[in-house]
């Protein structure tokens, strides 16, 4: 034997219920089935019944409507010969609610019993129908389900309830329908019900006492989810969890079924199934005492509380005092405001206690009358109350001895900038629940199902500064990449912003790299470092990078802001990395402080992993003694294309040209690009050294660098002959110009070098970077990087590969 219910939406059109006829048609065996009212109809009865006791008119079309929805699915369902029968009766019923109806808006009055009967109508009527449509026997279930009244509310009489329903069902015809939700009070007959939801539990108690094979729950989704899919777009089904983990799951905040549900079916040992009516052939959630599986991670899923309040307790007269927890639990249970997370310090100083918003206030005004004496000698400082919050619990039997879930848990929140207020952990180790501010309650939700790998895919949200040239080819491959790191690193990569220097656009869903310059130009927000920080911030999203392929000062300003709020920054823009050594400093401070990432590695040498590289010898205890260094790809084309047929004016035309120089060569010839990149590596390389400190000798007079562009290439023209002499001369020699970083002693300095075929610069070709590292450990022969240290497409791929560090997959 069988138990199905069918909720409101799964009894709401004339489709679904075609449904249930199928599914119930395709059973071999004897079954109860228990239906919830039409969808929406309980909502429509508590509206329809306020609107009455407020003497508002309006309660009668609305109780109109009612009794339409209700034809039509009567017409619509029922067999042509016994449609105007159920018709009738449902209209004598409709009656007796238009009556009770009448009398509440004459006299202006809405009683909790009356509340209760009006509402009983929207389970009494589809039971009705629903039962010709099925051809089935009907049971009232307010025979059988008897309540007592505690604490305002109506529990169950378990052992009436039992008695009555084995005599109910003594002999089982071949499909039983009864309503679910409603009851009657065990020691008058009035009706009551099980609260809302309480039809799933009206369900579980028949199967329990029954011995059911099986309890299912028909539904419109397919089962518990790892998440709130409404939330989380790549949650998926758990398909198979325990009987603690479904009650868990469902008490903080899972509305897949009625909390109390679990507790019948638990102590039978019947395993419950949630199905879809709208899917009947998905494979659904199977609820046993078993918790099957755990695919990915040791939590079977996350759930959350959005109105959630704390009441905190306080006061150094409470330590030591037997039975002021007793008092407040007595005080919240006897007005009926239920309590779902507590918190309480081990000095027994304070506790704090979460429960909805809409019982806070009543809280703390009940707690202060009870607790009045004591606030008055002072004992009890202070009743407060703390709202805006949420509650985000994980759940899984896999945590039990399992260590390091909570410092996962907290990292995992703590490195996203969400500060958790409060947190409560049971013995039984299945479950944490934490308390977050609700604005932070989505990026908690997401970080959380990324981080315990209940998701496909890890996400991390890009916002781009600068689709130029370096930021173009960034995007193209990441294009390309995609289906790569999706495939083999579980990788989802989002860009979630975009802006150029007159336009923004941003997309929490993520924008389609293949039209992007469709995205900005349609784009109306206009781009400013401000517009951009404050939009980045105020999105909130999980695992955020901000990445900057711009050369804009302005733009750097806004990193500070970004990784105080937990967001990563990359950057190919040198002007924060080179600023003053006090901004320097507070970046990596505020990035380590935030437990986030500030990475630059393409300030020096482009895709070279320079950087990197000195970080591993600092941090693994190696000194850097001394450091030369060719940094800038434009000026060692420049030197290398020179000839007798290029002068000096055209090899710099040719760099720009190559789009290996600035777009005004004057910043690569003045040697500010290759001092930035010096302070940087000196920097990285534990001496604080500001660009004033750099001595700079320069191979450019210094009007070049005075006036228009055209005037700089009239000036740099004349100096082609002495610089044809100079390189004849050397290469007469064996000799080759080189423009030189150089780093030792804690003394720094650029400018022309001659080098010949012996030095490791001489053959350096096209705009390659070479860099030579002397460190205690690599004193005799220094340590070598070489390559390619200019142009678009490798100074992307090390942004890309900084973007890829932050996530750490390897």
């Amino acid at each position: 034997m069988k138990v199905l219910k069918f909720g409101g939406t799964s009894v709401g059109s004339v489709e679904t219920i075609l449904n249930i006829k199928q599914i119930i048609e395709a059973e071999n065996e004897p079954v109860i089935v228990v239906v919830s009212a039409v969808a929406g109809i309980t909502d429509k009865l508590i509206r329809v019944s306020r609107l009455a006791s407020k003497g508002d008119a309006e309660y009668g079309q609305e109780y109109r409507k009612i009794m339409e929805t209700h034809r039509n699915l009567i017409y619509a369902t029922v067999q042509d010969d016994k449609k105007e029968f159920v018709f009738e009766e449902v209209c004598k019923m409709s009656d007796e609610l238009g009556n009770i109806l009448q009398g509440i808006y004459l006299i202006r009055d809405l009683s909790p019993k009356t509340s209760n009967l009006i509402v009983s109508y929207g389970e009494r009527i589809s039971s009705f129908f629903i039962s010709y449509a099925l051809n089935a026997t009907l049971f009232d279930s307010c025979k059988f389900i008897k309540t007592n009244a505690e604490f305002g509310r109506h529990t169950v009489d378990f052992d009436l309830t039992n008695r009555l329903i084995r005599e109910t069902f003594a002999q089982l015809p071949r499909v039983a329908i009864v309503p679910g939700f409603i009851s009657s009070d065990a020691a008058n007959g009035e009706i009551t019900n099980l609260g809302r939801g309480g039809s799933d539990y009206t369900a579980s108690i028949i199967a329990a006492e029954l011995g059911a094979d099986v309890l299912e729950i028909w539904t419109d989704v397919d089962g518990f989810m790892t998440a709130d899919p409404k939330v989380i777009d790549n949650a998926y089904v758990i398909e198979k969890l325990s009987y603690v983990e479904a009650l868990e799951l469902c008490n903080f905040g899972a509305k897949v079924i009625y909390p109390p549900t679990i507790y019948p079916v638990f102590h039978k040992k019947i395993p419950v199934k949630i199905k879809n009516t709208f899917r009947p052939e998905a494979p659904g959630s199977y609820i046993s005492d078993k918790s099957g599986q755990y695919k990915k991670s040791f939590i079977k899923g996350i759930s959350s509380i959005n109105d959630t309040s704390l009441i905190t307790v306080q006061g150094l007269g409470m330590v030591g005092v037997i039975g002021v927890d007793y008092r407040i639990f007595r005080t919240l249970a006897k007005n009926g405001i239920s309590v779902f997370l507590v918190a309480q310090a081990s000095s027994e100083n304070s506790i704090t206690l979460g429960m909805r918003d809409a019982d806070a206030r009543n809280a703390v005004s009940f707690l202060k009358k009870e607790f009045e004496k004591e606030i008055e000698q002072g004992e009890i400082d202070q009743i407060s109350v703390q709202s805006d919050l949420s509650t985000v619990a994980i759940v899984g039997e896999n945590m039990k001895n399992t260590p390091g879930v909570d410092a996962k848990l907290f990292n995992t929140l703590g490195s996203n900038g969400i500060n958790v207020i409060a947190v409560a952990q049971g013995a039984s180790q299945v479950h944490v629940s934490v308390v977050v501010n609700k604005e932070n309650l989505q990026k908690a939700l997401s970080t959380i199902h990324d981080s315990f790998f209940l998701s496909e895919y890890q996400v991390i949200n890009i916002f781009l500064a600068g689709v130029g040239i370096v930021g173009g080819n960034l995007l193209d491959q990441i294009q390309r990449q995609k289906p790569t790191l999706l495939k083999h690193n579980s990788l989802n990569i989002k860009i979630i912003g975009l802006a150029n220097s007159k336009h923004c656009v941003f997309d929490k869903e993520g924008i389609d790299i293949a039209h992007y310059k469709t995205a900005l130009n349609e784009a109306v927000l206009p781009s400013s470092p401000q517009i951009i920080r404050d939009m980045i911030i105020n999105m909130n999203l999980f695992n955020s990078i901000f990445v900057d392929c711009t050369a804009n000062e302005e733009i750097s300003h806004i990193y500070r802001d970004l990784l105080q709020h937990n967001i990563s920054v990359v950057t190919a823009n040198k002007i924060a990395a080179s600023s003053p050594c006090e901004i320097y400093t507070e970046l990596k401070q505020t990035a380590r402080k935030s437990g986030v990432k500030f990475l630059f590695e393409t300030n020096v040498g482009a895709g070279l992993p320079i950087i990197n590289t000195i970080n591993a010898l600092i941090n693994s205890g190696d000194i850097i003694l001394k450091i030369e260094a060719v940094l800038s790809g434009t000026l060692n084309y420049i030197f290398n294309v020179l000839s007798e047929d290029i002068s000096l004016s055209r090899a710099v035309a040719m760099a720009k040209e190559a789009g290996y120089s600035e777009p005004d060569p004057r910043i690569d010839l003045s040697g500010k690009d290759v001092i930035r990149k010096l302070v940087i590596l000196s920097r990285e390389a534990g001496y604080f050294i500001e660009q004033s400190d750099v001595r700079a000798n320069l191979f450019i007079p210094p009007n070049c660098f005075e006036g228009s562009p055209e005037d700089f290439w009239r000036e740099l023209a004349k100096l082609d002959v002495e610089f044809e002499l100079k390189r004849k001369a050397l290469a007469e020699q064996g000799k080759k110009l080189r423009f030189v970083a150089t780093l030792e002693n804690g003394e720094t300095s650029v400018g022309l070098q001659e080098v010949d075929g012996r030095h490791p610069f001489f053959e350096l070709e096209g705009s390659n970077n070479i860099i030579l590292i002397t460190t205690e450990r690599y004193k005799e022969f220094p340590m070598m990087i070489k390559g390619y240290g200019a142009g678009a497409e490798v100074t992307a791929a090390g942004v890309f590969a900084d973007i890829i560090s932050v996530v750490n997959i390897r």
